[in-house]
């Protein structure tokens, strides 16, 4: 996550990943790949501006289950619901337990990154997952502040952090935000967006 969350310079070089059945769907009607996803990103992008003109976005709470966390307070506090799947997710890469972490991603997750993306579950294991989990293992983070809500089965989850250690010997210093949105699918909160972004904090 180069001074976030990722490590190294992005890589296109990853084999092809094999589609899931909406994406096979979508091929066999002739849509091309580059169409097929801008829908895909209209998709999540219409999903964020329904919650964020929903009450529950627009009045979030400030009581403890809105907000998990003041200025010095860290990630590891055990929470429920969708703030517990972000928490789990970290948790996961830290420990160098990929599968865990995957296992709280949809397959059709959606990962944006520093002008990037990364369109699948099993794109983002081909890609960054081992190099996400190498840095989140060397660098600790620092929850600064997150605020969250819930409306059906969809869930946002906003967290700022600092992100401060050495990795591969480089020092590293700097502010991360962060922006998931969840779905719940037989009663487990899974991760479908995940949008990443950081300053270096000198």
């Amino acid at each position: 996550m180069s001074c976030r969350r990722r490590s190294g310079p992005r890589s296109c070089s990853g084999p092809r990943v094999a589609r899931n059945a909406v994406d096979r769907k979508f091929m066999k009607k002739g849509v091309s790949m580059v169409r097929y996803g801008a829908c895909k990103i209209a998709g999540v992008l219409a999903g964020v501006i329904m919650l964020i003109q929903s009450p529950v976005l627009a009045h979030p709470s400030t009581t403890a289950k809105g907000r998990d966390a003041e200025e010095g307070a860290t990630v590891a506090t055990a929470l429920d619901g969708p703030v517990e799947a972000v928490a789990n997710f970290h948790d996961a890469l830290a420990k160098g337990d990929t599968a865990a972490a995957l296992s709280l991603l949809a397959e059709d997750v959606l990962i944006f990154e520093s002008g990037g993306t990364e369109n699948s579950r099993a794109e983002y294991e081909s890609h960054h997952l081992k190099s996400d989990a190498a840095f989140s293992a060397a660098v600790p983070r620092m929850l600064i502040s997150r605020t969250h809500g819930e409306q059906g089965d969809t869930a946002w989850v906003m967290s700022v952090e600092n992100v401060e250690g050495t990795y591969r010997d480089r020092q590293i210093k700097s502010r991360s935000v962060e922006t998931m949105l969840l779905r719940r699918v037989n009663g487990s909160w899974q991760i479908f967006h995940i949008h990443w972004s950081s300053s270096d904090q000198r």
